[in-house]
């Protein structure tokens, strides 16, 4: 019997390139893996409403992916010069998301926005603030919060919109090696996050080029950043050699037992339904794998990292802010510092509601969990969280 699907891979190459009148995809291996990830959609066997809106996105990220290429050339964007960036790393739900939002409102720094990856050409650098893509972001970001509800108890900085602040991996939406809400909720089949080729320099350089795209024509500002660097980190330091990382440790089972119940919303959010027995197997062994991770990366110790604990952060957040502006070299101005206590003052993290998880969800024994990753406590002066 033959299988009919819209999702033809050539036939979506093609209307784009038709759409754009471009054809310079940016890197040679580019159409064979977009080839597999249209394999790896294909299998989550949607209907044909599915596909429909699954051709729709993918039309999206692929004519986006052309002209943010020719932009980098007709702007000759590689002048801009990303200079000492700042970043933010941790395991899901270490606090990571808390800490880059209080360093984005910094005055004197620049973080990415969602408008801005969500729809990069032409250059945002050069945007006017009545951009219609702010708008259309904004529209887009009231779409996914009324799609995937729960998220905003577990990420309450969504309804910043199209203003708020994409995870470093979110520049990599075009480039289709990971399907992540913010770039694929339009379409039911859950949360894409592995299973297709990385190319860690080749990612490194597009959001070195993402940046350049946002800096050209505006003052040069200190960039403050997030995202999921530690398994990457040669090629990211080779991308930015004058980059200073923080990085929060927080208890492994507290850690691992949020991030289940927070991809299970979003699962249910974006599938209407959830199987919890599997995501709890899922999502304990690749916590588990992340946090032995740590321990065995032999660039965990790299001076240009400074690690600090989870209970110290929640203790104290400008402080801890203070010690990474001083190891980086920046002053934290009065002007900084007020904005930033400002921001926790008027946007308390439960201000959509109590996000509620259990470690009853992790797969396995807690106890022995806590046992499997002493190590790692008594390395990061980390204590067991006992929560209620």
């Amino acid at each position: 019997m033959t299988v009919t699907t819209l999702l033809d891979a050539g036939a979506m190459l093609r209307a784009a390139q038709d759409a754009t009148g471009l054809g310079d995809w940016g890197d040679p291996t580019f159409i064979s893996r977009f080839e597999q990830a249209v394999d790896k959609i294909r299998g989550a066997r949607m209907d044909e409403e599915g596909e429909l809106a699954a051709v729709a996105n993918i039309h999206w990220l692929l004519t986006d992916r052309l002209r943010f290429f020719d932009d980098h050339k007709t702007y000759d964007l590689d002048r801009e010069v990303i200079e000492r960036p700042l970043f933010v790393t941790g395991e899901p739900r270490s606090g990571t998301t808390l800490l880059h939002a209080l360093l984005s409102v910094d005055p004197e720094a620049r973080a990415l926005r969602f408008w801005e990856v969500m729809h990069p050409s032409p250059p945002p650098g050069l945007a006017a603030p009545d951009d219609p893509r702010r708008a259309q972001a904004d529209a887009e970001w009231r779409e996914i919060n009324a799609h995937l509800p729960q998220w905003l108890k577990s990420h309450p900085y969504n309804d910043m919109l199209g203003d708020g602040l994409p995870e470093d991996e979110r520049s990599w939406a075009f480039d289709f090696r990971a399907m992540t809400p913010t770039g694929w909720w339009r379409v039911p089949m859950g949360m894409g996050v592995a299973g297709l080729p990385v190319d860690a320099p080749v990612q490194y350089r597009i959001h070195k080029m993402m940046l350049q795209a946002i800096q050209h024509g505006q003052p040069k500002k200190k960039w403050v950043l997030k995202g999921f660097h530690a398994g990457r980190f040669p090629a990211f330091f080779d991308a930015y050699p004058d980059a200073r990382l923080i990085y929060i440790h927080r208890d492994p089972v507290q850690s691992i037992a949020s991030r289940i119940q927070m991809v299970a919303d979003l699962t249910e959010g974006l599938t209407g339904k959830v199987d919890m027995a599997e995501q709890s197997r899922l999502h304990t062994r690749l916590g588990r794998e992340s946090f032995h991770a740590i321990m065995d990366n032999p660039m965990i110790d790299d001076p240009r990292i400074l690690h600090v604990r989870y209970q110290d952060f929640v203790k104290d957040q400008i402080g801890v802010i203070r010690a990474f502006y001083e190891f980086a070299g920046y002053e934290l101005t009065p002007a900084a510092e007020t904005a930033m206590r400002d921001y926790l003052v008027g946007n308390k993290g439960d201000r959509h509601g109590k996000f509620v998880y259990s470690t009853d969800l992790i797969d396995g024994d807690v106890e022995a969990i806590h046992a499997e990753f002493a190590a790692y406590r008594v390395r990061y002066g980390i204590d067991i969280e006992r929560r209620g």
